[in-house]
């Protein structure tokens, strides 16, 4: 497992070591190089014991496993020189195997004290100019290998160079056949598939599979590969680790066979593979470039909370070790390194990633161990491998030559304590490990085959947590130390239940979980749940008191220290670590709720005088924990500034400070109030730019130390409830939740949302103006990040309220959300800086701001990438109605091709100017029926109308519409031009009497331009005017309302009453009625209508009936009027008989 490549071929015999030169291959330096001596100390023969008593723990037992070693494996260490290459592989069926320079021993592990009928037999590997290793070599049988027989077990080995030696059963060692297996490089990997197969690996990711047929000859072909693979990782090639084309740079880190699932996992460094194996076939289900999203979250992970984060990042290094399954996913062990850090640490890593295809970064779930020895090589880092007991456990084991480090996944269920085991004795090492009887099984070269076990007494808590939370339930001993075992039941009250579940937590935590589980039923029974508020209460109050916690066994606490401005390096260092302890507490108290089933029974708590999810307020309170890890680190860098915000805060809450103990250990105690040191910063920051004249280095660095300081922990608590939001999810089929108002989108006062606004003003209106390019360029970077903060609580807010129900306050909530985005970003766009503006308007979606920012930029392909980008989000109807709204038509009709479907979409609501559109992409018959259906439903102008329809016509010539269609169109269109002519021509002195524009005048109705035409102040009316409003009557419909032949009284009654006014007054007494009235207007109106050929008796009313006329009453006493009319009247209707 560990081994280095040797440059001696060996046989059964010993031999002495060969002279000349001896093959390397730099490219696989980390798997195969020449052969070298690891330690000169001596060997000794490896003895069975009970315990392992040279390895010190305190929450482990090393323990023998199984019956003594066969006489082979012990004869072989005995005999193996110092530089021979050693490694042991332990298979969960119970079978192990050790090679040793070129001997294969296997033997079968008896888990009995005495093993009676032992299998181990010995097999001669092939000759090789590299080192062998156990991973070379797999066992198969047709029968399951937990029970299978020493014949039916066939063994398969592989020698670096790809010599392939096959024995078709482990009963007869020296009977075997070779084969030539063509790997294109060196083999790393043999594993033992379905249908008596295995797969081979080589370094560079080559991937065969071999079977043996019934004469024990070797089959291989390649693997076969799915469709679509390593797409987004910017390769062209078929294949992962297919022997067609392979990266040229590929890596295999690992491979992994999954006997339950019948799945193939492996991890390289263009990402994880997943096959699943059939008899004779196998599918490619997974093919996924995870190494970007996995070497991001390390490196957040890490060193997140630094402040140059984003030039670190650059630097950092990740080396991908090993992988196993869990129950959570796949658990990849990396290593991460930063050459720039003093020291330069290998921060050892466990991420959980689902066993999907392609999981989104956010699913990732990143452990960093406790376990960061210092970086010496690559090559070292490749030692470590890990071992994974249960699947359903996330107690992990990592081990390498000369340790193994117990700890945990970070994935759910109870966990182990860290803690490093170290197998330092003379000539001892590990060789090798793997999994058996559920138990973590290492070969070690002093003792053999050794179990670590964890120690029932052992809690998964920090020591000083543990302290402190047996001292809340039972209070101090005789001698006033906190108890060293849970109190019993009787010894605390029983109405006290917050006390009860905190013992029930530590039995918990002790691994008694039967106990726990018992304490809990009786304390909140599942029938009771109409005392679900009282959980809720008890839960909260207990995860409060533990991020709260007085650290109990911090001395500080009880004796003075010195002076804070001596310099605080063991301060600082015992702070974190009380931060961080809380931060396990904190977890382990989760895991108590999960596995006792009573995080899925959690309601809702009551906090800043509103209701929340109680699972939420329990990651707003480890959200804090996160923040005030940043917020000490950034206390080391600038104590100045961050010890003034902290005496403001203390002095604010009215928090004394005892003489042995600084401000900073009572403020960073409280933990819960954390968020009180924004406020107080801004204080301490708005007083140095008063007192610091603007030219001083202090007067920037302040503002610029603030914004680093609070971007930092607010994007800490961000990262924090994004990435373990799988640790707090709500229960299936869980009754609705309140609103989700997050501690960092807090408002009011000391709220983060009063203090990034409040910054906002600080920066743009105080700073801005005075600073230089390069603060400026630093500001509006810091400034973003904090907006970006701010949007983002919104959202998280509003996202809680897409539920029925909540419409109202949802809507509620996205105005005060637009209308504070818009507030907050409008002075940046204002600034012209059009980077930081896009930034944030793309992602939190403020159109508004966008279309204004490409306008002000004349940046048309910037709108095309956001009509294409935001397509789903209506982008194009925004700046269509954008355009509208501002005027600007010319631009909204001027789209290019590719937005024309949208427009003419949005345009279908817009018929005032769809029809241009139209006009635009040549669609004349459909801008016809536009402009003429807008055109009969226009009814308050009448120049528009009469546009209309000139371009109704206009537009009907120019279509290609068949041509009866096309003429009668035209027909109806000039039938209601005929109409409105009447109200063009209506006289120019009429109105101006009517004070009436001609281009702005309401349309009128056919009975209104009747009165128009007959009314008094129409002093010049003619036989024309008459003649017109004869001609509207036809205008008038039915449903008017109109009598038609009253209409006609009145018209011929006007026009009569004129003209005796102006003619037939002075003809009184004649004896020729006829000339007297041949220049009269009525007169001249039949002749018109002769002349037209239209029928007078369809004009003219009875005589009778028209001299009933109120408006002819002072003329009937006139006989010469009565005369005249009546004699005009025979005259002219016997003239068209």
């Amino acid at each position: 497992m560990f081994s280095s490549p040797r440059g001696t071929p060996g046989s059964g015999r010993r031999q002495g070591p060969r002279t000349g030169g001896r093959k390397s291959l730099s490219g696989a330096s980390l798997l195969f190089s020449p052969r070298r001596s690891s330690h000169t100390a001596g060997r000794g023969t490896p003895t069975r014991v009970q315990n392992y008593a040279s390895v010190d723990s305190v929450h482990f037992d090393v323990q023998t496993f199984g019956s003594s070693l066969p006489v082979k494996v012990m004869e072989a260490l005995t005999v193996a020189e110092a530089d021979d290459q050693i490694s042991v592989k332990v298979e969960e069926s119970g079978w192990a195997w050790m090679v040793c320079g070129e001997r294969l021993i296997i033997w079968k592990i008896c888990q009995t004290p005495v093993a009676k009928l032992s299998v181990c037999k010995e097999l001669q590997l092939a000759p090789s100019e590299y080192a062998y290793s156990a991973d070379l070599i797999s066992i198969s049988s047709s029968a399951p290998l937990e029970s299978a027989s020493v014949q039916s077990v066939y063994v398969l080995a592989v020698s670096p160079e790809g010599l392939a030696r096959f024995w078709p059963s482990l009963a007869h060692e020296g009977t075997y056949t070779e084969t030539p297996i063509d790997l294109g490089g060196l083999c790393n990997y043999v594993t033992a598939v379905r249908g008596g197969s295995f797969v081979v690996s080589s370094y560079r990711g080559q991937l065969l599979r071999v079977s043996p047929d019934g004469s024990g000859k070797l089959l291989q072909r390649a693997l076969q590969q799915g469709q679509g693979m390593l797409s987004g990782i910017g390769r062209r090639v078929s294949s992962l680790f297919g022997i067609r084309g392979p990266p040229a740079d590929t890596t295999v880190h690992s491979v992994l066979w999954v006997k339950d699932s019948g799945c193939l996992y492996t991890l390289s460094t263009c990402g994880l593979s997943k096959w699943e194996v059939g008899d004779s076939v196998e599918v490619q289900m997974l093919s996924w470039n995870a190494c970007p999203s996995l070497a991001d979250s390390i490196a957040d992970a890490i060193w997140g909370s630094e402040s140059n984060y984003a030039e670190m990042k650059e630097g950092v290094n990740v080396s991908y070790l090993d992988m196993q399954l869990s129950h959570a996913g796949l658990v990849v062990l990396a290593a991460a390194w930063h050459p720039a850090d003093t020291p330069c640490l290998a921060y050892f890593c466990l991420v959980t990633l689902p066993d999907t295809a392609g999981p989104a970064s956010s699913e990732l779930s990143v452990e960093v161990t406790k376990y960061n020895p210092p970086f010496q090589s690559e090559e070292e880092l490749h030692k470590t491998r890990l071992v994974l007991p249960l699947a359903t456990s996330p107690a992990t084991y990592l081990y390498n030559e000369e340790l193994v480090f117990a700890c945990t996944t970070g994935t759910g269920g109870s966990g182990l304590p860290e803690e490093k085991l170290a197998f330092s004795s003379p000539g001892d090492r590990i060789r090798g490990g793997g999994v058996c009887a559920n138990l973590p099984v290492f070969f070690s070269q002093n003792n053999g085959l050794v179990a670590v076990v964890a120690r029932e007494s052992a809690s998964i808590l920090p020591e000083n947590m543990e302290e402190s939370l047996c001292t809340s339930v039972a209070g101090p001993g005789p001698e006033g130390t906190p108890l060293e075992t849970p109190p019993k039941m009787d010894t605390v009250a029983q109405e006290d239940k917050t006390k009860l579940l905190k013992q029930a937590f530590l039995q918990f935590c002790r691994h008694d979980l039967i106990g726990a589980q018992n304490m809990t039923d009786e304390l909140f029974p599942t029938e009771g749940e109409a005392g679900a508020g009282e959980l809720d209460a008890v839960v909260t109050q207990i995860d409060l008191d533990l991020v709260d916690d007085y650290p109990a066994s911090d001395p500080r606490w009880a004796e003075s220290v010195p002076d804070e401005s001596a310099g605080f390096t063991l301060t600082s260092l015992i702070l974190l670590h009380q931060l961080e302890d809380k931060m396990k507490a904190h977890h382990c108290f989760m895991d108590f709720l999960l596995q006792t089933g009573l995080l899925d029974r959690l309601s809702s708590a009551s906090v800043r005088s509103s209701p929340m999810a109680t699972r939420l307020l329990l990651c707003e309170h480890a959200e804090k924990l996160s923040a005030a890890v940043v917020l000490k680190n950034h206390h080391a860098k600038q104590p100045e500034l961050v010890n003034a915000a902290i005496l403001t805060a203390l002095k604010k809450s009215g928090n004394d400070v005892p003489v042995s103990l600084t401000p900073a250990d009572v403020f960073f105690r409280e933990v819960s109030q954390i968020s009180s040191i924004f406020e107080c910063l801004l204080d301490e920051e708005e007083k140095c730019l008063k007192e610091n004249p603007v030219s001083s280095v202090k007067w920037a660095e302040v503002v610029l130390n603030v914004n680093t300081i609070v971007k930092d922990m607010l994007q800490a608590a961000v990262q924090y409830r994004e990435t373990k939001a799988s640790l707090y999810r709500a229960a299936e089929n869980a009754a609705p939740e309140p609103e989700y108002i997050p501690w960092t989108a807090s408002g009011g006062v000391g709220g983060v949302r009063t203090v990034i606004a409040r910054q906002h003003e600080v920066i743009l209106q105080m700073v801005y103006s005075h600073a230089d390019s390069g603060l400026r360029s630093a500001l509006n970077e810091q400034l973003v990040a904090l907006l970006d903060l701010m949007l983002g609580s919104y959202v998280a807010q509003l996202t809680s309220l897409r539920r029925p129900g909540q419409q109202d306050r949802y809507d509620a909530l996205e105005m005060e959300y637009t209308q504070r985005r818009s507030e907050l970003l409008t002075p940046l766009l204002e600034l012209g800086q059009y980077q930081w503006v896009a930034a944030l308007a793309e992602k939190f979606c403020d159109f508004d701001i966008l279309v204004q920012m490409c306008e002000q930029t004349d940046n048309q392909s910037r709108l095309q990438h956001y009509m294409t980008k935001f397509a789903n989000q209506n982008f194009a109807d925004f700046l269509f109605r954008w355009y509208m709204e501002k005027g600007k038509r010319g631009k909204l009709l001027s789209q290019p091709i590719a937005q024309h479907q949208q427009l003419a979409s949005f345009l279908q609501a817009h018929q005032h100017l769809s029809w241009l559109h139209h006009i635009h992409i040549q669609e004349f018959q459909s801008a016809h029926g536009t402009l003429y259906s807008q055109a009969n439903t226009e009814a308050r102008y009448f120049s528009k109308k009469k546009t209309l329809l000139a371009l109704s016509k206009l537009t009907v010539l120019a279509s290609d519409m068949p041509e009866p269609l096309q003429h009668k169109q035209l027909d109806n269109i000039v039938e209601q031009e005929r109409f409105l002519l009447h109200q063009e021509t209506l006289p120019k002195q009429l109105l101006e009497e009517k004070q009436q524009n001609p281009d702005t005048m309401p349309l009128l109705s056919a009975h209104n331009l009747i009165n128009l035409y007959i009314c008094e102040d129409n002093r010049g009316a003619n036989e024309y005017d008459f003649k017109k409003a004869l001609d509207l009557l036809e205008y008038i419909d039915e449903e008017d309302a109109v009598d038609i032949e009253a209409l006609k009284r009145e018209i011929f009654s006007k026009a009569l009453k004129k003209d005796w006014k102006e003619n037939w007054s002075a003809s009184d007494g004649t004896d020729d009625p006829l000339e007297a009235a041949k220049d009269s207007i009525f007169v001249k109106i039949l002749q018109k209508l002769i002349q037209e050929g239209l029928p007078l008796q369809s004009y003219l009313p009875d005589v009778k009936d028209l001299l009933q006329v109120e408006e002819l009453d002072c003329l009937k006493s006139k006989p010469s009027f009565e005369f005249l009319l009546r004699a005009n009247y025979e005259h002219y209707l016997q003239s068209q008989i």
